[in-house]
């Protein structure tokens, strides 16, 4: 399972598809509507919040909302659009990891995708995300 901190706009279209199943498999295991997954270090930083369930619908929402722009077509009704508006943090070195994980999947899926999204230096957030100086965040496995 991987919830990219990422905008989901530098995703390949297997990179997107991918990451709306998993976060919807992230949102059951939240919900308590599955056994699996339960301890996945990628849902801590839900976990650790006061709604884990809103900030997984308004994760959710973001890669809906990316997707929709690419005509794609999620079901936006497996996400509860009430959730309450928020933010959590990721760390630059968090999002620099990622962002070299993800060029290594695009050298290989996506070489045109890799080649825009190699010339981008500093990579926005998903929108759920404020960004803030620090290490790899103790939840991602290396």
């Amino acid at each position: 399972m991987r919830l990219w901190s990422v905008h989901p706009k530098y995703l390949d279209a297997k990179g997107i598809v991918a990451l709306w199943r998993e976060a919807l498999l992230a949102k059951h295991v939240l919900e308590g509507k599955t056994k699996g997954y339960k301890n996945h270090p990628q849902l801590n930083r839900f976990k650790d919040t006061t709604n884990a369930v809103d900030f997984i619908n308004l994760y959710l929402s973001g890669v809906w909302l990316e997707a929709n722009v690419r005509g794609y077509n999620f079901d936006r009704n497996k996400i509860d659009w009430n959730f309450i508006i928020g933010s959590l943090t990721v760390t630059s070195g968090q999002m620099e990891y990622e962002r070299s994980h993800l060029l290594g999947k695009l050298q290989l899926r996506d070489v045109e995708k890799f080649k825009i999204v190699e010339k981008i230096i500093s990579l926005e957030s998903h929108p759920l995300f404020e960004i803030v100086e620090g290490e790899i965040e103790n939840w991602e496995i290396v």
